[in-house]
């Protein structure tokens, strides 16, 4: 019985190493990495028509700097298309007067961006694009992205993920410096670890470039609160993985209200561990169709937010450790020990190489009490305490 024990702990410590050593690979990668000749502009020898679509939800103080970015960006025939999805403010007559094409959408029983989207499409099937381009509508999008975003997607006929940033806002209270260094190392050093690895990457969500091929059969009309992850492995499994281009880039700001930013990690940790039931049967399809780009992003998968992954690896310590005092085993402290390694490892080289601007060395010291302070939140999602639906994101400042 005791041995059993010993054992179950180790098999638990050794399915936690699973996601540790993939991230270590990953950051590892990212180090390594240098800038391909791939991921540089070539410019297209026949224009192609693209279409951007911007899912807008009660957007009407912050869109028009989105509209903005985009309309000098855009040729002739391209389109720019703002679906003003079940709003109540002004969203649509903002958008209109900004320059934009409105579509509005009133269907309080389909709530999310995936159903938005899926309008979005079926708006197009008259007059389709070549090219279609999914932006937020608090996004900034940088003056040549459009243009790299579809010359890398129509090279390549594949979905192409821009390098999406999120970045403090001025004059907060809150101190989003782990957040910021935990965003910089899920949607910047991963995705260069995985392109300079030669595989697909996780749609982020915003920053999406799609072959109108591709992208018109997608399943997309879902209440899922990560939308974006299911989309990019539902695309890998029709054998259509996005890749990264990291020199297209996309900018947000977290919420300045406690609110706005508790409700936004609850809803992005929420929806991941979902995802992440999903794995039994991605594995099975990997297996039936052998397909690669969809087991790299099921391992990917598997690299739970990185607030949670440090609460595990940190929780599992002193469960190590009872086995040891409790049967003698000193395999479960090893595999402990080699856990906090890896990810201490793969922190300091993500820190070192990419992290220091945003998480200064003098606020290291904090982050233990930075993640006690996520118990909570991460004692309600696990225990389904939580809404299962979207909810968009406060960014009133007002708490």
């Amino acid at each position: 019985m005791l041995y059993a024990t010993a054992n179950a702990v180790s098999a638990m410590g050794i399915i936690l190493a699973i996601p540790v050593l993939l991230l270590l690979v990953e950051v590892a990668a990212a180090v390594c990495f240098v800038m391909k000749t791939s991921a540089k502009l070539r410019a297209p020898p026949v224009h192609r028509r693209i279409a951007v679509i911007v899912p807008a939800h009660n957007e009407g103080e912050g869109i028009v700097p989105t509209i903005k970015d985009i309309l000098p960006q855009l040729q002739g025939d391209d389109r720019l298309i703002v679906i003003a999805d079940n709003c109540v403010d002004d969203t649509a007559r903002v958008a209109a007067q900004a320059g934009a094409e409105v579509v509005v959408r009133d269907d309080p029983s389909r709530v999310g961006k995936g159903y938005a989207l899926a309008w979005a499409i079926a708006h197009l099937e008259s007059e389709p694009p070549d090219l279609v381009l999914f932006i937020d509508a608090d996004c900034r999008v940088q003056g040549d992205t459009i243009a790299k975003l579809a010359e890398t997607s129509d090279r390549l006929n594949r979905p192409i993920q821009a390098y999406f940033s999120m970045k403090s806002p001025q004059n907060t209270s809150i101190d989003h410096s782990l957040a910021e260094f935990a965003w910089i190392l899920k949607n910047w050093v991963r995705p260069l670890g995985l392109l300079n690895l030669n595989c697909p990457v996780q749609l982020m969500g915003t920053g999406m470039m799609f072959p109108w091929e591709i992208i018109k059969s997608a399943p997309l009309a879902s209440g899922n609160l990560v939308e974006d992850l299911k989309l990019g492995l539902d695309l890998a499994a029709l054998g259509k993985a996005s890749r990264f281009l990291p020199s297209a880039v996309v900018t947000s700001e977290f919420p300045n209200s406690n609110k706005g930013t508790d409700s936004q990690r609850q809803r992005w940790v929420q929806g991941h561990l979902g995802m992440m039931s999903r794995t039994p049967k991605l594995l099975g399809q990997v297996l039936l169709g052998r397909n690669w780009d969809l087991l790299v992003l099921t391992l990917d998968l598997l690299v739970p937010p990185l607030s949670l992954l440090g609460l595990f690896v940190v929780g599992f310590l002193p469960l190590a450790g009872f086995a040891w005092l409790l049967e003698g085993s000193v395999c479960p402290v090893l595999i402990a020990f080699f856990n906090l390694l890896g990810l201490s490892l793969a922190l300091l080289l993500a820190w070192l190489r990419f992290g220091r601007d945003v998480l200064p060395a003098r606020k290291v010291s904090s982050l233990g009490l930075q993640l006690a302070n996520k118990l909570s939140l991460y004692g309600k999602i696990l225990t389904g305490r939580t809404a299962k639906v979207w909810i968009r994101t406060d960014r009133s400042g007002r708490d």
